[in-house]
């Protein structure tokens, strides 16, 4: 017997159901006891997002291309893309290379950093991550150099505020299983930033988060993220949207930036992409997962776009990111 994928109802909140496929990766996460003068100059790392969390004293964080920030205690600061940056006691304060200082590595993913001349202390949760969803690409790249949120005081953000000190109390005990319960809560403060930043942003009139608050075109992104392997056209998805197909072309091209055949390629290679690196089934089984009829034909559409064949990406290579 056949069976068949059941037909989900159409979402009435497309930007909260493509939110909701957002799940964080802990690439490392680490408590940081820093005494003045000091200063750490953390390298750019390509494809993470990287946090800062004060949970005693102060520091400022500068990123290149955005103001320096006065981080305090409660404060929780995000450097989306990655970027590399300083923190440091106070400006103007020498900054050695994150990996010339010593740590003490307490597991796989978690340690402990001391570091300092032996002035007034400042404690901090700092965490690289990254999202293991395509959904993650489209929005880090919309996000800001530096997002910040301070809510120490802050009473209308009681849980977020319950949140740190929590973390706070873990970091400073470590009882069993505490590196886990930070890295837990951070992730989730993480992504709790971003959806702050997205309830407050101004309301973009272009872009892929304009494309998914529209009550049409956010109907197809929705069906394509959905279902990928489906046989989609440009007719198929104008009629999930409720529009003419030349209606829905146009409209769907002026709010994402690009055409909505060229989107579905790209959201099916960058799935693909995280399966070759994250499994290994078949070519042929992920071919027909993206909805492409034969081996040969996925093959293809994923040189196009990455410059190399899929199997290179599971031997380790790493393919450009530019879409020629």
């Amino acid at each position: 017997m056949t069976r068949t994928t059941p037909e989900l109802p159409p979402s009435a909140d497309p930007l909260g159901e493509t939110l909701h496929l957002l799940r964080l990766t802990g690439t490392l996460y680490c408590r940081a006891e820093l005494t003045a003068p000091w200063g750490i100059d953390l390298p750019p790392m390509e494809g993470c997002m990287m946090f800062h969390v004060v949970t005693a004293g102060r520091c400022w964080l500068e990123v290149e291309g955005a103001e320096s920030c006065l981080l305090q205690q409660g404060s929780l600061a995000l450097v989306p893309q990655g970027a590399g940056h300083i923190i440091r006691n106070a400006p103007g304060a020498d900054a050695d290379p994150l990996f010339d200082i010593p740590v003490e590595q307490v597991s796989e993913r978690y340690e402990v950093l001391r570091h300092g001349g032996g002035g007034d202390l400042t404690q901090t949760i700092c965490g690289v991550v990254r999202f293991d969803h395509v959904a993650a690409e489209h929005l880090v790249e919309l996000l800001p150099r530096v997002l910040q949120i301070d809510t120490w005081e802050d009473h209308e953000s009681g849980w977020l505020q319950s949140t740190l000190r929590f973390i706070s109390r873990e970091a400073k005990e470590l009882r069993p299983g505490g590196e886990t319960v930070i890295t837990r809560l951070a992730d989730i403060l993480v992504i709790q930033m971003i959806r702050s930043w997205i309830d407050s942003a101004v309301e973009p009139k272009q872009g892929w988060l304009a494309a998914l608050r529209d009550e049409q075109v956010g109907r197809a992104l929705t069906s394509i993220h959905r279902a990928p392997q489906r046989q989609w056209t440009v007719a198929t998805l104008a009629q999930e949207a409720g529009m003419s197909r030349s209606a829905f072309s146009a409209r769907f091209t002026k709010l994402v930036g690009e055409p909505v055949v060229r989107y579905l390629t790209q959201w099916r290679m960058k799935l693909a992409r995280v399966h070759l690196r994250e499994s290994s089934e078949p070519l042929s089984t992920l071919a027909h997962r993206l909805g492409y009829q034969s081996e040969a034909a996925f093959c293809r559409a994923f040189k196009r776009m990455f410059g190399v064949p899929p199997g290179s990406i599971r031997r380790g290579g790493t393919p450009s990111s530019s879409v020629s």
